[in-house]
């Protein structure tokens, strides 16, 4: 069976999907991968997968840019004749699915988290949600449609907008961990007694980014000895992308250190001792499982994606959207708590294991193309 896996990044693609593709590819399955050009593509196909570079602009509101997409998509399809296509992220989902309902192919549609029109209150998310409500319900209507999504308030959420009926949402947690790779390494990092915390996203306003650098700032007034921690890039196609003259601004001041973008992340998640993620409403960030899996004591928010990480108290703390203050208190706390921050931290590489190991993920994955291709 030949099988189209579409996003809106090349970096996507390697480091989210890159073990669905090949898991599919080891069953006999022909994979084609599709996203826009970017330096992961080369890392694609040095791996032996045929990949694809669409001409498309992640942030490009351009009528007659985003109709010339549809169209190079279903050239496309038209001419490799998927059987089914699997599109990541909002717009490939909606793009993909319209593009193979015209050529007759089966639709797989993952939303990871509802995305910039759906949670910013700015006047353009607001205007765009209308209009995309409506492209969803055409892409994902008709026979031969599945959408995946990855918390049960993102479920509970189109099944009330009669986005997507019941019957045809799957609930896949994410995409999955290597628990085999992510794991607790012994050796303590020397370090002159300060606590490490990291925040490890794309560098987004609402990834809680704001609220990070205030509750360092809080800690720091304490004369607590923490160290902050940054790790990752700005996303420029995203409207919510911090400047990184900011980022550097901060640096500057020394409230936090920022690594920008990190390659080796179990190197990464060994050298510190508390991961937070402070974010306004995620799908089911990974981040956040990659650290459990590595035995780390959790902080984030009681939003929508991170509660199904973290349950409060059993394996992290859970605090409340925006509220830097909670989020100070609550790192302090495990650092005067370091038998109970351990706890957490067993608690929540046992949940990674049981819940969020990429093998639990692909096998779901698959039988969701199992429905539409019996």
């Amino acid at each position: 069976m030949k099988l189209l896996l579409f996003a809106n990044t090349d970096w996507y693609l390697y480091n989210f999907r890159q073990s669905l593709a090949a898991a599919l590819r080891d069953c006999g399955h022909e994979v084609i991968l599709v996203s826009p050009a970017g330096p992961y593509g080369a890392k694609l196909i040095s791996l032996g997968f045929e990949w694809i570079a669409a001409p498309m602009r992640r942030g490009s509101l351009n009528p007659l840019r985003e109709f010339a997409l549809l169209v190079w998509l279903w050239r496309l399809m038209r001419r490799e004749k998927p059987a089914l296509v699997h599109g990541f992220t909002i717009k490939c989902a909606l793009y993909g699915a319209l593009a193979a309902r015209l050529v007759g192919a089966r639709r797989v549609n993952a939303i990871a988290g509802m995305g910039y029109v759906f949670t910013s209150d700015e006047l353009k998310a607001r205007l765009l949600r209308l209009p995309l409500r409506a492209l969803m319900r055409a892409a994902l209507g008709g026979d031969g449609a599945r959408l995946v999504l990855q918390n049960p308030d993102d479920v509970n959420y189109f099944e009330r907008e009669k986005i997507a009926p019941g019957d045809r949402i799957r609930l896949i947690r994410g995409s999955g961990v290597d628990c085999s790779r992510f794991t607790p390494r012994q050796e303590a990092p020397v370090r002159g007694g300060a606590l490490r915390v990291a925040l490890a996203a794309r560098m987004l306003w609402d990834k809680g980014v704001a609220e990070f650098v205030a509750a360092a700032r809080l800690l720091k007034d304490e004369k607590r000895s923490v160290h902050f921690l940054l790790v990752g890039a700005p996303d420029n196609g995203n409207p919510a992308a911090v400047p990184e003259r900011r980022l550097l601004d901060w640096q500057a001041e020394g409230i936090v250190q920022w690594l920008g973008h990190v390659a080796d992340m179990p190197d990464l998640l060994a050298s510190v001792d508390v991961v937070v993620l402070p974010s306004y409403r995620e799908g089911l960030p990974k981040t956040l499982i990659e650290a459990a899996a590595c035995a780390k004591p959790l902080i984030t928010t009681d939003a929508p994606g991170c509660r199904e990480v973290v349950t409060h108290e059993v394996d992290g703390l859970l605090v409340p959207i925006g509220d830097a203050k909670a989020l100070a208190t609550a790192i302090a706390r495990l650092q005067d708590d370091v038998e109970f921050a351990r706890r957490l931290g067993e608690a929540a590489r046992e949940k990674a294991l049981a819940l969020f190991d990429e093998r639990i993920v692909i096998a779901q994955t698959i039988a969701v193309y199992g429905e539409l291709t019996a």
